[in-house]
């Protein structure tokens, strides 16, 4: 992939019009790191899903009554000279506790394990080779036998929505009729605003882009939640010229064939083509969002870390003085604190 070089000497160019070029061969260099998580019940075709979504062959977890457990697989990726290091992170046994809300803490942690993980590698001396283990989107399989969320559905949704980028999924859609389907997603999507549940939201399209891109992201925000059918088993199918038969991905049953592709039947090529076209916005929410909320926590509790953090560069002086500022602000917060704890005794005696 050449450069195209333009002279800068050139009356009204400055010259940097080959930077695209540039940072485009930059990112070919380098590689992509993406880290999935897959978050639902056993039985729910996650593992399918995936390699169904990348071409991958991960194996599939076995069933069983378990402890929560988190298991990381790492594949590489490459197409037409793009590398892609996929990281899926699978959570077996979810769902499968007496007490559910405790066995969601074994994930919560994991996410924030990045963050600190990746926090610590900021402040220290090799910033430039960090390798990004932060997860950058959630897949949550929600059951389709119930019909909407659970209980279970809610209480997790709630941990995890102000951590990472929710997508949510409707997985072995073909358990479904079709009136039955979008009775679910509209119940699925009230449930979401009532319980104040986030999910990850599309950029808003810009003036400039074009018309089928527009219409791509009206397609995937009214597929939500994505009810998907997810198979690596080839069917034969008559062609549209109708002279022969080709294979295509799907499931046969007794009463007909369902396409993994075909989107009157799934979500899947929509679902496909959220992840695909938005690895990096799910990524720079990542990054600015939800990283930013957990460092920004982090940090306000420790002065000492937040001048560690930002003081890279500043001289002795400078860094005393963003000390005390941060000890100031710590403590200012803590007087807060104590006169809305007076305040609420006042109300208290009042009331009594």
């Amino acid at each position: 992939m050449d450069d195209k070089i333009i002279n800068s000497d050139e009356p009204g160019m400055v010259g940097f019009g080959g930077l695209p070029n540039q940072i485009q061969r930059t990112l070919y260099k380098k590689g992509f790191d993406f880290t999935l998580m897959v978050v639902g019940q056993s039985g729910l075709g996650k593992s399918t899903l995936i390699n169904t979504l990348f071409l991958t062959d991960l194996p599939a977890k076995k069933k069983g009554n378990q402890k929560l457990k988190i298991e990381s697989s790492t594949v590489e990726i490459e197409e037409r000279g793009v590398k892609l290091r996929l990281s899926v992170v699978d959570t077996v046994g979810f769902g499968d506790s007496i007490n559910n809300q405790e066995g969601f803490q074994p994930i919560i942690k994991y996410i924030d394990d990045q963050f600190e993980k990746y926090l610590r590698d900021e402040s220290g001396l090799n910033r430039r080779n960090i390798h990004d283990s932060r997860v950058h989107c959630l897949l949550y399989f929600i059951d389709p036998s119930g019909h909407c969320l659970k209980p279970i559905d809610i209480q997790f949704l709630k941990e995890v929505h102000n951590r990472v980028n929710v997508i949510p999924i409707i997985p072995k859609a073909d358990m479904l009729t079709i009136n039955e389907r979008q009775t679910m997603k509209k119940m699925i999507r009230q449930q979401l605003i009532e319980n104040k549940i986030s999910i990850y939201d599309l950029p808003p399209c810009e003036p400039d882009d074009d018309d089928s891109y527009k219409k791509l992201c009206k397609r995937i925000k009214d597929a939500v939640p994505f009810a998907v059918i997810a198979s690596m088993d080839k069917v034969p199918i008559a062609s549209a010229a109708g002279k022969g038969t080709g294979l295509v991905r799907g499931r046969t049953y007794p009463w007909g064939t369902v396409l993994v592709d075909d989107e009157k039947h799934s979500d899947f090529v929509i679902l496909k083509k959220l992840i695909i076209t938005h690895l990096q916005d799910l990524q720079d929410v990542t990054h600015t969002v939800h990283y930013e909320n957990y460092r920004s926590k982090k940090l306000s509790n420790d002065p000492k870390r937040a001048m560690a953090s930002s003081a890279s560069g500043l001289s002795q002086k400078e860094r005393d003085l963003l000390l005390k500022e941060q000890e100031l602000e710590q403590m200012k917060r803590k007087l807060q604190e104590e006169q809305e704890m007076l305040r609420k005794q006042r109300e208290g005696f009042r009331a009594k």
